[in-house]
């Protein structure tokens, strides 16, 4: 790794200690994602038996990998809108971050993808096993559907949390960002395909979803697990990315310029 992003690369795995040590937190969400998992299915497959075996080019396997596979990831993409970074500005606290010789916003994602990586095992996996258990799920066709699967998983999640960074950005100009993240939290994971695949959207609705990040969250990285979409979908992250990434990088810019913190 280059001296230039070894900080990164020392936040990143902070970021798996400090997760690691919240191992409950990481128990309970477990619970509760084979318990919504068990929900879904039973919703989903009988919504594909009754669609007479198939929905939207869904089968029952390809269904229940969707299934098992978004919960899986619910542990490590952010849908919730909540960063520390918004408590640093409210704080000022922020002005810390910018006196260190790093980017503050890339070192924020650093750590959070880290917390999320490390999530994947203890509460993504098993997850996933329970499904593979209880119903059954399709495997990536092919060896690139895998790699390409890894990697586009890598890409949904670091989108989510530079969403988030861009998001929480919105504190250097209002004084409260909670109802900023509670709308994020509504319109995220509903468009992200939490609760349905958004191939089930109307064509109208499946338009809006698709002008959004969300959908290269979670609904594309299991569409590329399960073989439904290839390197179009990944090119589509790498895109969405880009936007994310440069919106952040604006706002911290002009959000440095407008800080302002007082007091003792």
């Amino acid at each position: 790794m280059s001296v230039a992003l070894a900080p990164y690369g020392r936040i990143f795995l902070a970021g798996i200690r400090q997760q690691a040590t919240y191992r409950l937190a990481i128990l309970g969400g477990l619970v509760a994602n084979i318990t919504f998992g068990l929900l879904k299915t039973a919703i989903l497959l009988a919504t594909v038996r009754a669609g007479g075996g198939s929905l939207q080019g869904y089968t029952a396997a390809t269904m229940a990998s969707y299934v098992w596979l978004s919960q899986g990831l619910l542990g490590s993409i952010n849908l919730n809108g909540r960063t520390d970074l918004a408590d640093r500005i409210k704080s000022g606290a922020v002005i810390t971050d910018f006196l260190r010789p790093i980017s503050v916003q890339w070192a924020a994602i650093a750590g959070d993808v880290g917390k999320a990586a490390c999530a994947l095992l203890p509460r993504g996996l098993p997850s996933v096993l329970v499904g593979i258990g209880v119903v059954g799920m399709a495997a990536p066709p092919t060896g690139l559907a895998w790699v390409l699967g890894l990697f586009s998983l890598l890409l949904g999640i670091t989108i989510s949390w530079a969403s988030v960074y861009a998001l929480a950005c919105a504190g250097f100009w209002l004084v409260e960002t909670r109802g900023l993240q509670t709308l994020y939290m509504m319109i995220s994971g509903f468009f992200a395909g939490l609760f349905v695949p958004i191939s089930l959207f109307p064509h109208w609705l499946l338009i809006i979803a698709t002008a959004t990040p969300f959908p290269s969250m979670l609904q594309y990285p299991v569409d590329v697990l399960i073989g439904r979409g290839g390197a179009g979908l990944v090119l589509a992250q790498l895109g969405w990315l880009v936007v994310v990434g440069g919106t952040g990088h604006l706002l911290t810019e002009s959000g440095r310029r407008r800080l302002e913190v007082q007091g003792g």
